[in-house]
């Protein structure tokens, strides 16, 4: 996993293309009963504008029961949460998952660590969707 400088993304390598990393996603959050709240095609609505971008989509998806908790303890966080995979293509063609970590979010909101386990969900999801 590489996090880029300091800025608490990590990044880790999938072995599938962009459409079957987000539909592996999309699988793996239904079969937790997480809700995926929305699907942004950023290269599909780069093309309707006339524009060339390497495949790049966004997930935003989460649980109210995980979320709400670290909302209330830290109102600020909810302009991270719902939690986030952007899954997108290199210039070299390879496929990468891009998240924030959680201990990033715990430190620039200040929630207690004990919380840490409400957004863990995304490390198990990035790492079965990669493989």
């Amino acid at each position: 996993m590489a996090l880029i400088d300091d800025n608490g993304i990590l990044n880790k390598p999938s072995n599938h293309t962009v459409e079957e990393t987000v539909e592996k996603i999309k699988g793996l959050l239904q079969a937790k009963g997480v809700t995926l709240f929305t699907l942004v095609d950023h290269s599909g609505e780069a093309a309707k504008a006339g524009m060339n971008m390497r495949p790049t989509k966004l997930l935003i998806f989460g649980s109210p029961k995980a979320g709400t908790p670290v909302m209330l303890a830290a109102p600020s966080a909810a302009i991270d949460l719902p939690l986030k995979i952007l899954v997108w293509q290199d210039g070299q063609g390879k496929v990468w998952l891009s998240y924030n970590s959680p201990q990033y979010l715990q430190r620039r909101h200040g929630f207690p660590k004990d919380l840490l386990p409400n957004l863990a969900a995304v490390e198990a999801i990035v790492a079965k969707a990669a493989e």
